[in-house]
């Protein structure tokens, strides 16, 4: 069986572009067309799995504002027949939503949530300040067919080169803050007065931050929470800091271990979300190091908060 991918491809290859050439030749070097944006088939991590739910065969035709106002209604008419013919499609609206024919500029800003000028091609310093990772990785996942124009392109490139170096490390202190105040502070004093709750609650933000540390720290963007572990697998290549954070995720809250064992500074390595943390933490450090970031190689992460320039 064939990916919903390398299905689209074909579907875009032996029936949407024919159709485009035959009907709108005019036109052809103005319509860029893909597969990016939301779903599972974008990311390539679709499977039997998600058939259950917004499955079908489909791409995404984007035009300019003036070229949509143009063509816009009818090479959706044309798309969406074709659409109606294919077996097997579960054609939802949220599908319909994703898929078919849509200007550059609406693309861009239902899943970024912000207007984007996509002629001029630049974000502002508070427009990637309000970014999320996961639409930043929504926006560039996939892959774009055909773009003679360039003015998509232009726009997924801007994304992909990251974002600027001030809201990168405001991004990486944030994080570090967040490990650091859940993991090696707030998970202690949660478990010595047996409030597991809230310590679970500290696990749970805790290993979110370690994973979006090491996004930050490879410069990718981190899909969202269904798949980000899944990403950072491949992004480590099944290496020490992806097995450590799934050691992490899958250690229980056991009271046991902090039977009168808090002090201030003590680290209670028996319990084994401490004691992955605390690895955790020392390779946060050497990639910090990594990216010229510190300089020292204390593993208490909350020490590099007022460490990094901001800039």
């Amino acid at each position: 069986m064939i990916s919903s991918r390398e299905g689209s491809r074909n579907f875009y290859d032996n029936i949407i572009a024919p159709m485009i050439r035959e009907k709108f030749l005019e036109y052809e070097e103005r319509i860029a067309v893909g597969l990016v944006g939301e779903g599972s088939d974008c990311f390539g991590y679709d499977d039997f799995i998600s058939r259950d739910h917004d499955f079908g065969t489909g791409v995404v035709l984007w035009l300019t504002d003036k070229d949509y106002d143009a063509i816009g209604a009818e090479l959706s008419n044309e798309y969406n027949s074709i659409i109606a013919r294919r077996p097997g499609n579960n054609l939802t609206e949220r599908l319909k939503e994703r898929r078919g024919v849509m200007t550059i500029s609406g693309f861009y800003s239902n899943i970024l949530g912000i207007d984007c000028d996509t002629v001029s091609c630049k974000l502002t310093e508070d427009d990637w300040y309000m970014l999320d990772h996961n639409c930043l990785a929504t926006a560039v996942n996939g892959e774009v067919y055909r773009d003679d124009l360039g003015e998509f392109s232009a726009f997924r490139k801007m994304l992909l080169n990251y974002y600027p170096d001030k809201i990168w490390k405001i991004r990486i202190v944030n994080e570090l803050h967040k490990f650091s105040m859940t993991l090696q502070v707030n998970f202690a004093r949660c478990m010595s007065r047996k409030d597991t709750v809230a310590a679970r609650l500290c696990h749970m933000q805790g290993l979110e931050a370690s994973m979006q540390l090491y996004f930050l720290m490879k410069r990718v963007y981190a899909p969202y929470y269904k798949w980000i572990y899944r990403r950072l697998e491949e992004l480590d290549q099944g290496g020490e800091y992806a097995m450590l954070v799934k050691k992490l995720a899958e250690s229980d809250i056991d009271i046991s271990h902090w039977k009168g064992t808090y002090k201030a500074n003590f680290i209670n390595i028996s319990d084994p979300i401490i004691d992955s943390s605390e690895k955790i933490a020392k390779l946060v450090v050497k990639m910090l190091r990594d990216n010229s970031l510190i300089s020292g190689d204390d593993p208490y992460l909350e020490r590099y908060v007022d460490e990094i320039e901001i800039g």
